[in-house]
């Protein structure tokens, strides 16, 4: 099957123009699933909850309803990054639509810089999703979710074969842990980053791109340039995940000695 991530410059607080970007990369993505970045349909730095509140999207929105419409079109799996409502609670959330009608969601645990003061933690925790029509198992994690191993090894001790990880990433250790994330885990992990920058007046982030995919032994498949909107595309084989020894004598997993560990 293949993989893809797309890297895109969304537009800040302009929901409908990114969403019919994100429709048409979607339509040139050649694979059976398209990751985007995170917060791809919102545009990144926020500064005050009022702002987010003000253009962030229930579950039944039009919007969302639209995106669903499109991935059963195009019989993708697609996981997209969005600003979450739910009653009073906004979460930096990324939806994972399955072709076959259903939505699943995940809202980001470690909130990163000044997402404290205006999104929630995230309440899902992490899971993985079983598209056994394509015989694969997805897990996601959004962008700062990477700095802390354990979230790619519940993924990984849960099944995945391919970690999602939408990303607005500004500084460039990323590129050092990510592979360690697939290396460690023996899974695919697929990094949609975005580019361009976004100002509050008073200070500038800029997004690095650089989106790719890595392998299960922690090797870079398919890259994008650092400034470039595009698709980064490749097969991957999900099944060789699943043994997870190295060695005639070694196995990652069942090596763990759990009672060692103090986390």
């Amino acid at each position: 099957m293949n993989l893809a991530v797309v890297q895109m410059h969304p537009a800040f607080g302009e929901v409908e123009i990114n969403l019919e970007r994100i429709c048409a990369l979607l339509d040139r993505a050649e694979a059976e699933v398209v990751v985007f970045p995170e917060l791809a349909l919102s545009g990144y730095f926020f500064t005050t909850r009022h702002q987010v509140e003000a253009i962030a999207l229930e579950r039944n929105s039009v919007i969302l309803n639209a995106l669903e419409n499109t991935a059963k079109r195009q019989e993708k799996v697609v996981v997209v990054g969005f600003p979450e409502r739910d009653g009073s609670r906004l979460f930096n959330s990324a939806v994972v639509f399955d072709p076959r009608g259903e939505r699943h969601y995940y809202r980001k645990t470690h909130l990163f810089y000044r997402e404290q003061f205006v999104f929630d933690e995230g309440d899902t925790g992490f899971f993985v999703l079983d598209f056994s029509w394509l015989d694969v198992r997805l897990g996601t994690m959004i962008c700062y979710d990477w700095r802390f191993p354990e979230a790619a090894r519940t993924l990984a001790l849960g099944g995945a074969d391919v970690i999602a990880c939408p990303s607005n990433l500004v500084t460039h250790v990323w590129r050092m842990a990510m592979p360690v994330r697939a290396l460690e885990n023996k899974v695919y992990v697929a990094v949609a980053n975005r580019i361009g920058s976004e100002s509050d007046g008073t200070e500038t982030l800029s997004f690095n791109g650089r989106s790719a995919i890595y392998n299960y032994n922690g090797m870079v498949i398919t890259e994008l340039p650092p400034d470039t909107e595009g698709i980064a595309t490749a097969p991957i084989e999900p099944t060789r995940t699943r043994n997870k020894s190295f060695n005639s004598i070694n196995d990652i997993f069942a090596d763990r000695r759990p009672w060692a560990y103090r986390l």
